[in-house]
């Protein structure tokens, strides 16, 4: 693997938080372990859990940018960089952020937020277009997704528009309070909530174009695409146009990831035409 020392030194200058940086024989940079909290702050869980990687394109300029949450019911997961977003002519940035019981409601909410902020502040320093960022995740990812992109208050903290997202892609999100905030509160896991933690609950009319994915509906988690199916059916009683549902039939919830990242390709390419 040759190590392109020029641009690591660039990436250092820019990013004094970046632990570990290496050039892809392929074209591509990864850039890992970047902080998106302040140098200042002070809560230690969030300083350790708030680092991304981006992983982006060398030869190409005004690049689309997709930021991947990772799943994990909001308890577990780490940053991960999904193969079949690889090598697509497109940025990959992908944050942790703070997990239950240690962090509570809506601290990882508030993570997700700051790292898309973090993100429209700093790509066109990579090489990005600001202009074109999607929001994407699996899972638990898919939820902090429609959290941050459908309720406005999280990204205006950082300065950030939600509406300036050029598209939110969860695949198989609880669009109900997630059921982990309900654990937190000692309220049924299975019963559904529907309260300002949920995605249902911030339907608004004039969102960026949104593609829900689900696995089988009898494959997947209790109701997720019949959740889903219902916030489709409120995004278009707001008059949200720019909006597809996929059911991948014979997929459970923890397969339907990969054909989910090949369907987000393809849509993000459609919708970079726009």
């Amino acid at each position: 693997m040759i190590i392109a020392m020029k641009k690591i030194y660039l990436m250092l200058l820019i990013l004094p938080a970046c632990v570990f940086a290496q050039a892809q024989e392929n074209g591509y940079t990864l850039v890992q372990n970047i902080s998106y909290v302040p140098p200042d702050e002070r809560d230690a869980y969030r300083k350790e859990r708030c680092l991304l990687d981006a992983y982006y394109p060398t030869d190409v300029k005004g690049f689309t940018t997709i930021v991947w949450f990772h799943g994990g019911g909001l308890e577990g997961g780490q940053k991960e960089l999904p193969l079949e977003l690889q090598n697509k002519g497109v940025a990959v940035v992908s944050p942790n952020y703070r997990l239950s019981p240690k962090a509570t409601n809506p601290a990882y909410i508030d993570d997700a937020a700051a790292a898309v902020a973090w993100v429209f502040e700093n790509i066109e320093s990579f090489g990005g277009d600001p202009a074109r960022i999607y929001v994407a995740g699996h899972s638990a990812g898919g939820y902090l997704t429609l959290m941050i992109g459908l309720d406005k208050s999280y990204l205006q903290k950082y300065g950030v528009d939600a509406d300036r997202i050029k598209g939110l892609i969860p695949a198989s999100g609880q669009t109900n309070t997630h059921y982990t905030i309900r654990k937190e509160r000692g309220l049924p896991m299975d019963i559904p909530l529907v309260d300002e933690y949920a995605p249902l609950n911030k339907v608004r009319a004039g969102l960026p174009p949104i593609l829900l994915i689900t696995g089988d509906r009898h494959l997947e988690m209790t109701a997720r695409y019949e959740e889903n199916l219902h916030l489709e059916s409120i995004l278009r009683y707001f008059g949200n146009k720019d909006l597809t549902l996929y059911e991948l039939q014979g997929f459970d919830h923890g397969g339907m990831a990969i054909p989910a990242c090949r369907l987000l390709i393809n849509w993000v390419k459609k919708h970079d035409q726009k």
